[in-house]
Formats: C-alpha cells, structure tokens, sequence
C-alpha cells in the first residue's frame, strides 16, 4: 500500500524530533538496566532488544544491566529451594549463589544476547564477577530497627570497568548481570541491580542511566496519579526520597548516586510500554521521570 503524502509527513516529523537527541547521544555511553515487566513479558523483550540494535545503528554506546529476582525465584520452586526475603532483599546462601548466578547470566542475559543477536552479532554476555569487573561488600538489611544476616548479598563497591570498555570499543552492547566478588576474596556476591547499574554508569563516564520499572515514573504523592513528576533536581530527590514507596526507594537512589557522581542524566521510565527506551531517548518529551543535577 502506498504511503499517502500526510503520512510520510508525519514519519519524517517523528524522525527530525530526534535530531537534537541523535546530536546529543551520538558515540556516547548510555547504561540501561534492565528489568520489571520487560524482562518477562516476551513481546516486550524482543521490543527492547530491537531498541539496543536501533541505538547501537544510531551511533549511540548502549550497556544493559539486569538482574532477574522472577526467574530466579521460578527455579528456586523448580529445585524445590525456598525463596526467603528479609527487608525486600533476596536471603541468598553458599548453596544458592549457583543458582542464582547460572539464571542471571545464562538464562536472562542469554535470552537477551540471543535476541539481539537475531540482527547480527552486536551483543555479548558478561557476568559481573568475571574480570572482577564488580567488587562488592556483604550489606544487612534494617527490620524493626535491627541489622539482619542477609548472606551473600552485598553492595558494590568498586568497579573495574576495562573489558566492558574493550567491547563498547569493539561495536558490541555488553549485556552484565549483577554479580560482584566479594573483596578480600574469591566468593560471589548477588548485588542490587539498580545500584550497580549507578555504579556502572559512573565508571563508564556514561551520558545517561535509564532503569526501567513497572510504573509511568516517580509520583511525588503516591498513589495519586496527578503527581507524577516528569523531571526533578538531586537537591528535590533528597529532600523527597524517605516519604517514597519502598520499591521505588532504590531506583531513585541509583538515579540520584549516578547523578551525584558526574552521570549528567537519570531517568526511570515504564518498561511495560514497548520501545520506551526509544521513547525516552529520541523524543522531545520524553517518558518517565529524568533526575538532573541542581
């Protein structure tokens, strides 16, 4: 069917919006972490990973993240293991690191290095224990006022970011699930993914980190759908961060430690909308919630 004269237009008024962004992000690192609905949802997978290959062509440097707390959970019922939390974190023990390790790595960026690899080979998988690219230390989680045990969990502490640098180098969209090297010895730790996507980006002098969630953005007065807050100064996020909803607290942290450390931009955006990542990047709008320095 031809494209009427109307159309085509409209086709190229959407791309022209994005020259100044193009302008902007052209040959510069972009973190994104990966996960929510997204990372289950198999439209929305291949959606994201066509978005990666689109960046990628645009002359942008894209580095997922990810974790996998669905997937790891699903195995755990199949291995018949409990799944234990304590303070929103995942209790992981010395026979479950394994486990959680080979669904991180193997299963969930496999699947995500497959498919961006359907248009070519862009994409390699990396561990984040392997090159001690995260070191990390074990944290405890506060319940009622008390520090608990939490295992092998931990917080990342330092990053080695060479061999990721070597793939962007290289044309490749690195693909990293979060497992650190507990300093001071050999052993694994399982790391927040959206902290080490902070951390990352940080390393990687990245332009922009962008977590994706489960909801449109952050909401100033949750649950009222009229306060959604389209962008916001580090000084503002500080001041608003303790009244927030608990699963919302460690994404807007990593947003405002990436930005607190040099990373010019953070932005959360709803990952349940195919091509947000597109959406966010190369749009005059944008979605979501964009924190700034100020």
């Amino acid at each position: 069917m031809a494209v009427s004269q109307k159309d085509a237009a409209a086709k190229a008024a959407v791309l022209i919006e994005s020259l100044p962004w193009l302008k902007r992000f052209h040959d510069e690192v972009i973190v994104i972490k990966f996960g929510g609905n997204a990372m289950v949802d198999d439209d929305l997978k291949r959606a994201f990973a066509e978005d990666m290959v689109y960046l990628r062509f645009a002359g942008v440097k894209p580095v997922v993240v990810h974790g996998g707390g669905p997937q790891i959970t699903a195995e755990f019922e199949r291995q018949g293991i409990p799944s234990e939390f304590r303070g929103g974190y995942r209790v992981t023990t010395e026979q479950s690191i394994g486990i959680v390790r080979e669904v991180l790595a193997e299963k969930v960026g496999g699947e995500l290095v497959q498919l961006i690899n359907e248009h070519g080979d862009l994409a390699s998988g990396h561990s984040g224990d392997e090159h001690n690219l995260f070191i990390g230390a074990r944290r405890g989680a506060m319940i009622d006022g008390e520090l608990v045990d939490l295992g092998l969990v931990g917080d990342v502490t330092k990053v080695n970011p060479e061999r990721v640098l070597a793939e962007i180098g290289s044309g490749r969209i690195p693909v990293i699930s979060t497992l650190a090297v507990e300093a001071g010895t050999d052993g694994l730790l399982n790391v927040n993914a959206d902290s080490a996507a902070a951390s990352l980006a940080v390393a990687l002098g990245a332009a922009k980190l962008v977590i994706l969630t489960d909801v449109a953005g952050l909401y100033s007065d949750w649950p009222n759908r009229s306060s959604l807050v389209s962008a916001i100064t580090t000084t503002e996020l500080e001041q608003l961060l303790p009244s927030l909803e608990s699963g919302m607290i460690p994404k807007m942290t990593a947003c405002l430690d990436a930005v607190n450390r040099g990373v010019p931009k953070a932005a959360i955006i709803d990952g349940r909308i195919p091509h947000s990542i597109l959406l966010e990047v190369f749009t005059q709008s944008g979605i979501g919630t964009e924190v700034v320095a100020g």
